[in-house]
């Protein structure tokens, strides 16, 4: 198997160097099936850099912590499924994605590797910041984005805070992965969606 040498794309034999990206995205996909299969746990560079053949010298440039990678790959994974829609109906998009990021963190190993991976963030600098970056950041800004267009619409009222509905949403949510004392279902998905929005969508006539 080709490997890269110091962050070159791998070479093919008889076909040039992979680009980097695609290298990259190899790397991202056996992260991702390594957690699914092992766990958080169970994830170290060298077993990446033998699944994926690409170098622990490449690996160690481009994440500089096992978490960081670990959160990549996990990104990778699941961003097509927590991908926010927009129909035009900004409380159906916010009920489609809930009841989406439910199933997954519900039916798939991806919420406790998610929970492992915000216990990890506190003793891991490098892992807190992509979080912060590449995955809390990133969903905020969707969130953010598609409730503004809603505002627009008038299916919001102009005055409400994005960024305190986001909270109120997800943050209910998070609460209840993170400290199960009661249950996260499509029931509580469904009432917290009703209370929220009965709070921020203009009085009808």
């Amino acid at each position: 198997m080709a490997n890269d040498i110091d962050g070159a794309p791998v070479a093919r034999h008889g076909r040039g160097r992979r680009p980097a990206d695609e290298v990259r995205a190899d790397v991202l996909h056996t992260v991702g099936d390594l957690l699914l299969r092992r766990g958080l746990t169970g994830l170290t560079f060298e077993c990446v850099a033998r699944e994926s053949g690409v170098s622990k010298t490449t690996l160690y440039k481009w994440w500089p912590s096992l978490g960081a990678l670990a959160l990549d790959g996990y990104f990778h994974g699941v961003q097509d499924t927590l991908a926010f829609p927009d129909t035009g109906d900004v409380r159906a998009d916010v009920t489609t994605q809930l009841h989406q990021f439910l199933g997954l963190m519900t039916t798939t190993p991806a919420g406790r590797l998610l929970a492992e991976l915000i216990g990890r963030s506190q003793t891991d600098p490098d892992l807190a910041r992509e979080y912060r970056r590449l995955y809390s950041s990133g969903r905020r800004q969707l969130a953010a984005d598609r409730f503004r267009i809603a505002q627009r619409a008038g299916q919001i009222r102009s005055e409400i805070d994005v960024r305190v509905v986001i909270d109120q949403l997800w943050g209910a949510m998070y609460h209840r992965l993170l400290v199960p004392d009661e249950p996260v279902n499509a029931d509580f998905v469904d009432a917290l969606i009703e209370n929220v929005f009965a709070g921020i969508t203009p009085a009808r006539p």
